[in-house]
């Protein structure tokens, strides 16, 4: 059953992908690429200041074994597959795509640099090569997001129809998955007590706080960016957590799901209603 609900959220993170890229162009890939200071920002705050702020956690509070290998999965997943655009509602989204694809393309490299680093603090209970990392990208990224470029190129008015609901789908599929995941091991809720579940949360909290923080003054990128540093790349949190024994690890992962999105939900309601107060003035001159 626990094989099962892996391989449905892995299904649920391609469909997400593939909507993502029949809502993306070309053009979108290079913005943040022509902006070498938001360039360094982001790659500053997902792949530096997470992966700290998670091992700072784990140094300074009492966890338990598997929320520590949990964050340690989390903390070097660093990468922003599952942004859509409409997801925030703010801005055009050229970032949002740039991000997702940049992000996606240093995580081949950083993912195990990250784990040759942070792996001697946990007994170094997972091994990742970068060519393993990059295969998974090739099939479980790259190839939905060019496959739904192309049918946005080909199709678009298919790709405008089908799109949201596939979004809508993957994102109850990721949900439900994770849900069922906690419920069939929930005896592993009981060894992270409560504590360890603060603890995931005050992770999502803080990622957001840095990427809100180093976005810069455009209020869509410091929106974007917080969301990415929050929710992590879960294709890449799913494969590592498949590589250490036992559900546990993947469990852990599935609570973070839950959590990041019962804080992200509210946060994007904050940020939505500030840009509307931002350009109400705007709109009334």
């Amino acid at each position: 059953m626990t094989a099962t609900l892996l391989l449905l959220l892995k299904l649920a993170v391609g469909a997400i992908i593939l909507a993502i890229g029949m809502d993306s162009t070309l053009k979108d890939l290079t913005y943040l690429w022509r902006r070498p200071a938001l360039f360094l920002r982001s790659v500053l705050a997902m792949y530096l200041l997470v992966p700290l702020a998670a091992l700072a956690l784990v140094k300074i509070l009492p966890l338990s074994p598997g929320v520590e290998v949990g964050l340690l999965v989390l903390a070097v997943s660093a990468g922003a597959p599952l942004l859509p655009r409409k997801l925030l509602r703010i801005g055009d989204g050229a970032y949002i795509f740039s991000l997702v694809v940049t992000s996606s393309l240093l995580a081949i490299i950083l993912v195990p640099a990250w784990l040759a680093v942070l792996g001697p603090e946990f007994g170094d209970p997972i091994q990742l090569r970068p060519e393993r990392v990059a295969l998974v990208f090739a099939k479980s990224f790259f190839l939905p997001l060019a496959l739904g470029m192309l049918i946005r190129w080909r199709f678009p008015a298919v790709a405008g129809r089908i799109g949201d609901h596939l979004m809508r789908i993957g994102g109850l599929v990721l949900t439900g998955c994770a849900a069922a995941l906690l419920i069939l091991h929930w005896e592993v809720l009981l060894d992270a007590h409560w504590f360890g579940v603060l603890t995931l949360a005050g992770l999502v909290i803080i990622a957001l706080a840095i990427g809100h923080l180093l976005g810069g003054p455009a209020e869509e990128d410091r929106t974007a960016l917080a969301i990415a540093c929050s929710t992590r790349h879960l294709g890449i949190a799913v494969l590592v957590a498949s590589s250490v024994p036992g559900p546990r690890t993947s469990v852990i992962v599935a609570v973070y799901i839950l959590t990041s999105a019962a804080i992200s939900i509210p946060y994007l309601h904050w940020r939505r209603r500030a840009v509307a107060t931002l350009e109400e003035p705007r709109g009334s001159l």
